[in-house]
């Protein structure tokens, strides 16, 4: 009787489990509002904080400025455990690109991390990933050395861009045929906007929010996280 007592209560306990899950991953998509742009973060364990954060900040503010179609910003990894940061923070993924239905991503974000120059651009599954995401986008931007992972991942083969300036020469030998700028913040060109990164990220957010929204819009955005902001003062390439 005790058996069968015990049986019964472990098939309830699995039962509760079961329908746990499938509600979590329903929750997925509460913060995900309709009428939105659908920016994905694409973050891994080493990620660093200010790549992240930076462009994070700008493109949430969004949903605090009338008129405009705002941003749906969320984190997506290949894993559903807390991702750790560089220095430290914890960080809950929204999504797992590899066993998740995703939104579709208007803008894609690849911030930079710990492994972007070395084991991270062995990770074939990340890699294709953000091949089908980018080739889906609106925009791509990158931070820092998530220049490398668009390279990587072949999407910057005709496509002039930069990356953290110390990492330039390193950037240039792994990559000899594209065209690569140093001493700017940033360059567009095409959908990709690939920045120099940390605290120049929030100048490259800043800039796609105005190419989205107009100066009025970005300006605002800026001053309500009190950042100075004027393009014209910008070094930027926009290749045309």
């Amino acid at each position: 009787m005790n058996k069968l007592i015990f049986f019964w209560v472990l098939t309830i306990c699995a039962a509760c489990t079961v329908k746990v899950d499938s509600k979590n991953s329903i929750d997925k998509y509460k913060n995900i509002k309709k009428g939105r742009y659908n920016v994905a973060f694409l973050i891994m364990d080493g990620t660093f904080n200010t790549e992240l954060t930076a462009p994070f900040d700008i493109f949430h503010h969004t949903i605090f400025r009338e008129g405009i179609k705002p941003m749906n910003v969320f984190m997506v990894a290949n894993t559903n455990e807390p991702i750790t940061s560089f220095e430290g923070i914890r960080l809950i993924p929204d999504f797992n690109y590899v066993t998740d239905s995703l939104p579709a991503i208007d803008i894609l974000v690849v911030p930079s991390a710990e492994g972007h120059l070395d084991k991270d651009l062995e990770d074939s599954v990340m890699l294709s990933f953000v091949k089908e995401a980018a080739q889906k986008a609106t925009y791509v931007t990158s931070h820092c050395d998530g220049a490398f992972v668009l390279a990587e991942a072949g999407l910057l083969k005709d496509i002039e861009s930069t990356t953290f300036p110390g990492d330039i020469d390193t950037y240039r030998n792994k990559y000899p045929d594209q065209v690569i700028h140093d001493s700017i913040l940033f360059v567009h060109h095409d959908k990709f906007i690939t920045s120099a990164g940390g605290a120049k990220s929030f100048e490259a957010a800043l800039y796609l929010c105005e190419i989205m929204y107009g100066k009025k819009v970005a300006d605002q955005l800026a001053n309500g996280l009190v950042i100075d902001w004027d393009l014209s003062k910008v070094p930027y390439l926009q290749v045309e």
